[in-house]
């Protein structure tokens, strides 16, 4: 769906523009998606725990912000209130794409610290965002809860580990949901990445710049940030009948999560 046909279904006459609410905004799909949204008409609340880059993003689209910690409870219910205020209490989408990797340790030498902080962010700040939010989501009677997983979250692979175990709980978080919610007026939807080149993913996991390089190197026309925004932004303004339960999204050149061809010179 083009951004013009979106805008004209959020922002038809006589109708309030949808809602959402994205999380992860300051970087990479997140940024993207806050970015996609709004230029489709959306009316988005962008929220990250880096104020100054969502302030940025914030002068970039016109969308509204707020510095939340998916990790923290009095950060949520901040949140919470924000919706209240902005939107009367009703939110068509929460996109969740807060998370993230650290470190490709193998089991036997776990870094608990790491993973702890990956379950943190991908699967309990998403319970979170999504309890606190849910029955705005609900009143929307147009809702949709989007969570951004991984590949990893389907298919286990060297070095991913803790990365595997944190996106698999995600994923069956959002399998679980969709029975809960099932006969309600609320879809729930999974887009689940492979690789994807974004300025900090592989940064934040290896904590540096030439081992992140890597990661691509050799490699024809990895997926960036727009490429999944494009997906996601299709996923909410489908249909409201047409649920898209999963979709897996790969650059060509990867056939599975540890596939990847690769091109000297590339």
């Amino acid at each position: 769906m083009t951004s013009a046909a979106a805008a004209s279904e959020t922002s038809a006459p006589g109708t309030a523009p949808l809602t959402a609410v994205v999380t992860g905004a300051s970087s990479g799909i997140g940024r993207a998606t806050a970015t996609r949204l709004a230029a489709d008409g959306w009316r988005v609340l962008a929220v990250a725990r880096r104020e100054e880059k969502l302030r940025e993003l914030a002068a970039e689209t016109g969308c509204e912000i707020l510095a939340v910690d998916v990790t923290d409870d009095d950060s949520v219910a901040a949140l919470t209130a924000r919706v209240e205020d902005l939107f009367g209490g009703t939110l068509n989408s929460i996109v969740h794409v807060a998370g993230g990797a650290l470190g490709v340790d193998p089991v036997a030498e776990a870094d608990l610290e790491k993973w702890q902080g990956m379950y943190e962010s991908n699967v309990l700040g998403a319970l979170r965002v999504t309890r606190a939010l849910l029955p705005a989501v609900r009143a929307s009677g147009r809702g949709d809860v989007l969570f951004v997983t991984s590949v990893a979250a389907h298919e286990a692979y060297p070095g991913g580990s803790g990365y595997n175990a944190a996106k698999s709980g995600e994923h069956m978080l959002a399998r679980t949901l969709r029975l809960e919610l099932n006969g309600e007026k609320v879809r729930v939807i999974e887009v689940a990445p492979g690789m994807v080149r974004t300025e900090e993913f592989s940064l934040v996991r290896l904590g540096d710049r030439d081992a992140a390089d890597k990661v691509y190197e050799g490699v024809e026309n990895p997926l960036t940030a727009q490429d999944c925004a494009d997906v996601i932004a299709y996923a909410l303004s489908a249909p409201h009948h047409v649920n898209l339960d999963l979709v897996t999204v790969r650059p060509l050149a990867q056939a599975a999560a540890h596939r990847v061809a690769r091109h000297q010179g590339v």
